[in-house]
């Protein structure tokens, strides 16, 4: 078992599972587990951190873009991390040269977004495929509609996106309330999908983990294959697109040998016609934190009336 790896996997199910629950669910002492995870999070392996729900903010658009530069990507890669609308950028090898999702709150907006990002200089073309449905992804909480928060809801909030392990009696101290209304108030945030508490682990060629972005096209109906993806757990992302692929998907892997083996693996996926793939050299930008206040930093006014 690679220890390491099996830890993160829990932390992206449940970014703050207690020492002794993940101790229980990987076979291993509390000590060796509290040591590893301490480590990791000292070293930038892996940060937990809290990631509001698209939906709930408005964001009703979700897209991944490719793009094609002329000459070096950084200036690009440089405006994109910038954008408050990306929440990943990365460098890949393959047809593209940088990858960016984005989320926005109409179809307007993305149309102007791509404009913009068409525009700039050293940008050749771009491609972009609108996620229908996203089958799989650590940091999409399934908003239920019917949750509003206040203020105290928001620092929590902002206190859980810069530290998702946070202890609930420090959480308390920061926004002044004791321990256990802070255990009811963040639970509540979660079971009603305004947040997702998960994992972001460093990924690309300097990192222990490797990452490939795969694009699928079909013969058929999809649920096989997005059930598939769903329950691999060398899948970070999936999703279903409109666009040049039928189903976008993350896989991430230690190795090149077992992202090859993860390759072919969705190859013999029966349904599966197409693929391409596209290797992720360096993630830019990995940030999934949003700001609940209003412009000039006042009190919030309730959230949670959005549907979806």
């Amino acid at each position: 078992m690679d220890f390491d790896a099996e830890l993160i996997r829990e932390l992206q199910v449940d970014g703050r599972a207690s020492i002794h629950t993940l101790a229980g669910r990987l076979g291993q002492s509390r000590a060796a587990v509290s040591t590893r995870l301490n480590a990791m999070l000292a070293d930038g392996t892996v940060r937990v951190v809290a990631a509001v729900d698209p939906v709930f903010l408005g964001q009703h658009v979700l897209a991944h873009v490719s793009i094609r530069t002329q000459g070096g990507v950084e200036p690009v890669a440089q405006h994109l991390r910038g954008l408050s609308e990306t929440v990943l950028v990365s460098a890949v090898g393959g047809a593209y040269d940088l990858v960016t999702e984005v989320r926005l709150g109409s179809m307007p907006a993305l149309h102007d977004l791509l404009a913009q990002i068409r525009a700039l200089p050293g940008v050749a073309d771009i491609n972009t495929l609108i996620y229908t449905d996203v089958v799989k992804g650590f940091f999409v909480s399934e908003y239920h509609g019917d949750v509003t928060i206040d203020a105290i809801d928001t620092a929590l909030i902002e206190q859980l996106q810069r530290d998702g392990r946070k202890s609930y009696r420090a959480l308390g101290e920061a926004v002044r309330l004791s321990p256990s209304a802070v255990t009811t108030r963040v639970q509540r945030l979660v079971d009603g999908g305004v947040i997702k508490i998960s994992a972001v682990e460093a990924r690309g060629l300097v990192h222990r983990q490797l990452s490939m972005g795969v694009g699928l096209n079909l013969a058929g109906a999809d649920d096989r294959v997005t059930e598939a993806l769903r329950t691999w757990r060398g899948v970070d992302f999936a999703a279903r697109t409109l666009g040049r692929f039928d189903v976008v998907t993350t896989l991430v892997e230690p190795s090149a040998g077992a992202l090859y083996a993860s390759l072919e693996r969705i190859r013999e996926i029966p349904g599966v016609s197409g693929v391409e793939a596209w290797f992720h050299l360096a993630v830019l930008k990995e940030d999934y934190a949003r700001t609940l206040r209003p412009a000039g930093g006042g009190i919030p006014q309730p959230l949670g009336s959005i549907t979806g």
